[in-house]
This record gives structure tokens, C-alpha cells and sequence, in this order.
């Protein structure tokens, strides 16, 4: 959860850390910010200009190596960042912010440690918990700080998270609209999306998850 802490980002000045990225979704280009306090390295991929009249579509994708690289069905996370750059991609324009907050921010070592308690039964947040973590340990402050930096205060937002919502919404980005991403849904990560419906709220129909059981 955010604090009201301050965040500091830095750009690289000598060389810019700004480059094309052609992807399969499109043309995007890649903007890296570093936390000074954290010493991570967090990346907006942009599409198009981002001033016009409508809030711009932006995906805040938090890291997840398992999902996003390894294809693990475990979670929806690959599938979301891959349907988000997709519907940027259609849009026309639009921005995803990949945040360094592995394992709902608790770090890759401590999110495979409770992939092994959920082996054994228990569910994604009480793993969180019995390992010493809160639930959900993200914060959105440099999310906001980055679409700042990129002249970004209105979107429409990706996410079935009411929490990203709110605390975007207090943190100076007005959510104008927000558009659930129901993707990746399978055997595999049911019980995952349920508990994160049942437990944290989150923007799924729970029918259409249990008619794929």
C-alpha cells in the first residue's frame, strides 16, 4: 500500500535512456526511470503522442518474471501486459508503466516462497501474510510520478484493481474510466482470481471465472 512519503525519479542526462522499441503489438518507444531510493529501474513504453482530448489508455503493470517472461499460468499477469499493449496498439496511443514490484512487491526470492505454501493449500494473500508481508505490498507513488513526467494526469486505466484506482486517484492522476482486463483465465489460476475477487475486490465476474472450472 502507498505511504505519503515522497519518491524521487532520475533521468539519465549524457545519453537518454529513451529508445524505439518495435514490439509485435507496434512501434513503441522505451523510457526507463531510476528510484533514487530503491536503486530500480522502472520503464515506460509509450505509443503515439500523449496530449489530447481524450485520458490516455495506460496499463500500470507491476513486474512478474514467472508470468510476463516465463509464461507461467499461474496468474493472468502475462496475458494482461500482453492484451494492454494490444489495446494501446488498437487505440492508436497509450502508455504502459512496468513497475519493478515483483510478487505484489514483496520481491522474486519471497514470491516463489509462497508460490510453495499455495502448493500446499493456502491461499495468495494468507502466503503474503505467513511470510511476514502484507497482502499487497505495492506502491503507485512512482507510477504517478513517471505519467507526470510524461504530461500524463487523466487516464483511462487497465486494471481490475480498485485499490490502483484509488490510490491513483489520490495521488494527483484522475482515473477518468476504468476498464477491466479479464484475460489469461484458466485452470490453473482460478482459486488465484477468486481470491483476489472474494478477498481484495478486484473487477472480475466471478461466473464467467467459474464457468471455466
Amino acid at each position: 500500500m502507498g505511504s505519503n512519503n515522497e519518491v524521487s525519479i532520475h533521468e539519465a542526462k549524457d545519453i537518454p535512456a529513451d529508445a524505439s522499441l518495435p514490439t509485435e503489438f507496434g512501434n513503441f518507444r522505451i523510457r526507463v526511470f531510476h528510484e533514487q531510493s530503491t536503486k530500480l529501474d522502472h520503464v515506460a513504453l509509450t505509443l503515439g503522442d500523449m496530449i489530447g482530448p481524450d485520458p490516455v489508455l495506460v496499463r500500470i503493470h507491476s513486474e512478474c518474471l514467472t508470468g510476463d517472461a516465463f509464461g507461467s499460468l499461474r496468474c493472468d499477469c502475462g496475458p494482461q501486459l500482453k492484451s494492454a499493449m494490444e489495446l494501446i496498439h488498437e487505440a492508436g496511443w497509450g502508455c504502459v508503466v512496468y513497475l519493478r514490484q515483483e510478487g505484489r512487491g514483496i520481491g522474486l526470492r519471497e514470491k516463489i516462497k509462497a508460490y510453495h505454501l499455495q502448493d500446499e493449500g493456502v491461499d495468495t494473500l494468507d502466503a503474503n501474510i505467513m511470510l511476514g508481508h502484507p497482502a499487497d505490498a505495492r506502491d503507485y507513488r512512482i507510477a504517478a510520478e513517471i505519467l507526470k513526467a510524461l504530461n500524463i494526469t487523466g487516464v483511462s486505466l487497465l486494471t481490475n484493481n480498485p485499490d490502483k484506482v484509488q490510490q491513483m486517484n489520490n495521488l494527483g492522476i484522475e482515473v477518468i474510466e476504468q476498464i477491466p482486463l479479464v484475460v489469461g483465465v484458466g485452470a490453473d489460476n482460478i482459486e488465484y482470481l477468486s481470491t483476489k475477487v472474494q478477498r481484495m475486490g478486484h473487477s472480475i465476474d466471478l461466473e464467467s471465472i467459474n464457468d471455466k472450472k
